[in-house]
Order: structure tokens, then C-alpha cells, then sequence
């Protein structure tokens, strides 16, 4: 629990820092007449990052039990935490994170632990927090095993593991172009926009993470080609705002293909074919889109009013609140009750689920909200507080509050989505 709070208290400053640099690109690109970012798309963005970092909080203590255990049983010796040892271990996290995203790319059931981080269809700061919450078991702490037997302190990784991976979050961006002798050292904006690219040339190039070495090595790397501009995002497209959806969509196409195939052989080999692979008979009958032409296709959009925009920010701001108060708390809300912790993740990925189905004009998006602020009211009204809030001040009315005026607003909103959409529908046939 002592390490969950404290990477809840590096939470505290890096969302914030991160949120900052993703409204500085908007500016900027705005600015310079060439704006990279797109509201809903953002949003989307944001709140796949909101939904990672709370998924890490709840599950975090689990997660990293495994490498102490290695350390306990298996290290041959023993080292001290010197500045040597602090080069070493993050040139060998990162070695084997290029490994685990070479995976990523390559087997058909791993590519669900990934798709989340492309499935946008721009490229900014914002599409870098788009992490995965599908994967239960950590396929990179069983990588560390060479650390493990070598005997490099527990506190060694716990640092530069979370330093690795925010060490990745600046070079997502069109902003910045080639950096000269750097192009040779590091993974650089231009390197990473090719492995973002849907282009043929471009597909599972440049699977370093920190180090671009790696991909030289190991025959992945591809530079950037001025006469082939990088088009992105993933060539299924996800077809949506909603980030939960997206971290299972691939799984689940597996789920069913392996359901639906008639071959056995199939049914238990298509999970470690190469990915994207699907069964013959299965792709004939139920055929799934994909895109040909990578210049020519209709990027995933939805009509959004200057009204519902405010208020989807308004949303998200209130959502990194309600987790910005869970991060600065987790200790004092764990002491309180020990399922408190697993109510309030239930709470804010409900929050994140509402919102982007409402985004995605669903239908069914004013239920979510109903579920959502629901559970709300249900901890106001068992606690008579907000998870201990009270020990400062009496949440529970302006919370009550705004259960209330969101649950009216997003009902408002999908009536009028419903009828807009319906609207639209008749003008068609019309027209036709």
C-alpha cells in the first residue's frame, strides 16, 4: 500500500503536467495554423489515461509482488543502489520493453493489450495516454527475470520503471521535426510518428521506447519518408470515443472467431497467429472492415455543438477531480473500509463510460449516466460523505447536486442527439 500512495502522490503532478503540455500542443497548433488535436478525440484520449491510472492504482500492489518474489527466491547476489546500477536496470527495462511491444505487434492475442495506444486517428501528446487497462497479467515483470537473478533492488525498478514509461509521453507529436545526431540515440517525434503510421511501408516499424538502437539492431527500424506522409491510427478502426470499448474490441473479435470457426485446429491456434490473422471460413462469413487505401478513408467523427462540448469538458474536469482527490487519499480512503478503494474505481470508470457514450450519441448512453450517478448518490447517502471528504468539508450536498444536474443534462443532451440523429435520417431518405 506504500507504494500505491506514492504513485498515486507522482500522479498528483505528472496528470497535471500532463494535462498542461496537452492543452499547450492545441494552442500552439492553433497558433501555428495547424492544429493536430481534435476535441473528442482529446477527450477520448484523456479519458483512456484516466481509466489506465486508476486501473494501475487498483491493481498495482498485485502487479509488482511478482519481482520482489523473484528478487527473494531467485537473486544470486546481492547489489547496492549506486548510479552504475541505475543505467544498467533502465537500459535493460528498456530492452525488454522493446521486446514486450515487438510482441504487441506481432501475436494476435497480445495486440489487445496495445490496440488502446493507436486506435486514435490523429497524432498528438494527448494519443500517448491512451494505455491499456486489458491486461491482467504483467508479461513484462516476468522479462525482468535477468535483473532478478542478479539481485537489483526491488526500489531500483519501482523508480525508473514509471520514469521509462513517462520518458515516452513528449514525442508523440507533428510539432517537433528530425533532432539531428539524436535521430541516431533516442526515439524522436519523427521515428515515432512511422510507427504510428497505418502506411504499408511504415506497419510495426520503430518498437523502441527510449532507445532507437534497438530497432537498428534487430532489423525494425524505419526512418521517415517525406514522400510518404504518415497517416495513422489502426487499420480496423475502432469506430469510437469510448476507451473501454476499445481495449476489449479486439479480444472480443477473437472471442468470436474462435466461437465461429469450424476448425478445432483454428479455434486454438488463431489467439498466437500473426495479428490481424483470422480463420478462412470465418472472414468469408462474417467479414469485418478494414482499410485499403489509407489516403482515402473517412476518419471516426461525431457532430458535437458548441454547448456539448463545454459541457464534455466540464465532465472530464470533474473526473480528473474525483480521481485527483482518490490519488491524494488512497491510505486514509483504504483505512476507512478496504472495498472503498474498489468502489471508487467502479465509480470513475463508470464516469468515463458514460461520458464517451454520449459522446458516440448512443442511445443507451443516458442509462450509463443513470448508473453512474446512481452509485453517486448510493455513497452519499450510505456514508453520509464522499469516501471521508468530510474531515475537510461537507461534500455532500454539492455532490448530491451535481449527481442531480448531470444526470438532467446528459438526459437532455441524448434527446437531443436522438432526434438530430433522426432528423438526419429522414432528410436521407428525402434527398434519396
Amino acid at each position: 500500500m506504500l507504494f500505491v500512495e506514492t504513485y498515486g502522490k507522482i500522479l498528483l503532478i505528472a496528470m497535471p503536467a500532463f494535462l498542461v503540455l496537452v492543452l499547450f500542443e492545441k494552442w500552439y497548433g492553433w497558433y501555428k495554423g495547424r492544429d493536430t488535436v481534435r476535441n473528442m478525440d482529446m477527450i477520448s484520449s484523456l479519458s483512456s489515461g484516466v481509466t489506465n491510472v486508476t486501473k494501475d492504482v487498483l491493481g498495482l500492489a498485485i502487479a509488482i509482488s511478482i519481482y520482489p518474489f523473484m528478487l527473494k527466491h531467485l537473486a544470486l547476489t546481492h547489489i547496492e543502489n549506486t548510479i552504475i546500477v541505475y543505467i544498467i536496470t533502465f537500459i535493460i527495462i528498456d530492452f525488454n520493453g522493446y521486446w514486450v511491444h515487438r510482441w504487441e505487434h506481432k501475436i494476435n492475442v497480445l495486440w489487445n493489450l496495445h490496440v488502446i495506444h493507436h486506435s486514435s486517428e490523429e497524432f498528438n501528446l494527448a494519443c500517448a495516454l491512451r494505455q491499456s487497462i486489458s491486461s491482467f497479467f504483467n508479461l513484462f515483470t516476468i522479462l525482468l527475470l535477468p535483473a532478478a537473478i542478479l539481485g537489483i533492488p526491488g526500489e531500483v525498478i519501482a523508480v525508473l520503471g514509471p520514469i521509462q514509461l513517462f520518458a515516452q509521453f513528449w514525442y508523440h507529436t507533428q510539432h517537433i521535426n528530425r533532432m539531428g545526431f539524436l535521430e541516431k540515440i533516442i526515439v524522436t517525434p519523427s521515428h515515432h510518428r512511422v510507427h504510428h503510421a497505418v502506411n504499408p511501408e511504415y506497419m510495426d516499424k520503430n518498437l523502441s521506447q527510449i532507445f532507437i538502437v534497438w530497432d537498428k539492431l534487430f532489423g525494425t527500424f524505419q526512418a521517415e519518408m517525406k514522400e510518404v506522409p504518415p497517416v495513422y491510427g489502426i487499420t480496423r478502426p475502432a469506430r469510437t470515443w469510448n476507451p473501454i470499448k476499445i481495449n476489449f474490441q479486439h479480444i472480443w473479435l477473437l472471442i468470436k472467431d474462435a466461437w465461429r470457426t469450424s476448425s478445432w485446429k483454428e479455434k486454438l491456434t488463431l489467439w498466437f497467429k500473426p495479428t490481424g490473422y483470422r480463420p478462412a471460413d470465418v472472414a468469408e462469413k462474417y467479414p469485418v472492415y478494414k482499410i485499403e487505401d489509407v489516403y482515402h478513408f473517412e476518419k471516426y467523427d461525431t457532430r458535437a455543438s458548441v454547448l456539448f462540448n463545454a459541457w464534455a469538458w466540464l465532465q472530464l474536469v470533474m473526473i480528473l477531480l474525483f480521481i485527483s482527490y482518490l490519488f491524494g487519499n488512497i491510505a486514509y480512503i483504504n483505512s476507512l473500509d478496504g472495498s472503498y478503494i474498489y468502489w471508487y474505481g467502479a465509480f470513475v470508470f463508470l464516469s468515463v463510460y458514460a461520458l464517451t457514450e454520449l459522446m458516440d450519441r448512443n442511445r443507451y448512453a443516458i442509462i450509463w449516466e443513470a448508473l453512474r450517478c446512481g452509485l453517486g448518490i448510493y455513497v452519499l447517502y450510505s456514508q453520509g460523505d464522499w469516501f471521508g471528504a468530510g474531515q475537510w468539508f461537507d461534500a455532500t450536498p454539492l455532490l448530491g447536486g451535481y449527481f442531480i444536474l448531470s444526470l438532467f443534462a446528459a438526459g437532455w443532451f441524448a434527446l437531443n442527439h436522438h432526434l438530430e440523429d433522426n432528423s438526419t435520417v429522414r432528410e436521407k431518405k428525402i434527398h434519396f
